[in-house]
């Protein structure tokens, strides 16, 4: 039987200077499901997505990627062991087209530039961008260059896609539209993604489990039904109001 691909972040520590960020974190991440990270601002959910992507150090732990510990490597090869991700801020190549900044990121995992055009090509219909190839991408309307990222993630063939906070700054109609977009790429792609999201309305219709930080420690997991039962999210996070319009 074949094995189930799987990320696997088990007890992640980071300190910062004395302060801990992140205590003892565990959670995993298989093929084809959707898994949502939440919890308050500063929970520590942005810096655990940059210790498992190389961006930062573990004081503590193991990130794993399919068995092969790949704790504290360059970003680079991590990269190169199957995980991609967005940023909070957009970090696009503003006087590039939008084809280009795609094709770069394909090139970047050591594609020729025709294999990496045709690459950036198939991503581009998979966000619904392929309308907007050629235009430059500085020149993009907000809601496109959050597209124009996730696109370029994509293009590196991942396989854990690591999303942070792709509807910040959306409008409702925007978010709607995203997630009708996201939803399907795990089980097309068979990646796992995980997302970083503050749009609890989005959250809950796109996940398939989520996992609560709260002053850098795990509160609660489960399905997003499991998780707003849970008395200490409501408490650290949803609230009430929350809960009820979800």
């Amino acid at each position: 039987m074949e094995r189930t691909r799987e990320l696997v972040v088990k007890g992640i520590t980071k300190d910062f200077a004395g302060l801990r960020a992140l205590a003892d974190v565990s959670l995993t991440l298989a093929e084809g499901e959707i898994l949502g990270l939440i919890g308050p601002n500063g929970s520590g959910k942005t810096t655990l997505i940059n210790v498992v992507t190389g961006l930062l150090p573990a004081t503590g732990g193991h990130v794993l990627v399919e068995g092969t510990d790949i704790t504290n490597k360059p970003a680079y090869l991590i990269a190169r062991h199957g995980i991609a991700r967005t940023f909070q801020t957009i970090r696009l190549f503003r006087e590039l087209t939008v084809i280009e900044n795609v094709q770069v990121a394909a090139v970047s995992m050591g594609l020729t530039r025709a294999a990496a055009l045709r690459r950036a090509e198939a991503e581009l219909e998979e966000l619904v961008l392929s309308d907007w190839a050629g235009h430059r991408a500085g020149a993009l309307p907000y809601g496109l260059e959050r597209r124009v990222e996730v696109a370029r993630a994509l293009a590196m063939e991942p396989r854990f896609l690591l999303l942070d906070e792709p509807a910040a700054g959306l409008n409702e109609d925007e978010s709607d539209e995203l997630l009708r977009i996201l939803a399907p790429i795990p089980a097309r792609k068979d990646l796992g993604m995980l997302i970083v999201e503050h749009d609890m309305r989005m959250i809950m219709r796109l996940c398939h489990r989520l996992h609560v930080l709260s002053y850098g420690r795990t509160i609660g997991e489960g399905t997003p039904e499991e998780v707003r039962a849970i008395p200490a999210v409501v408490e650290a996070y949803l609230g009430s109001t929350a809960v009820s319009k979800t």
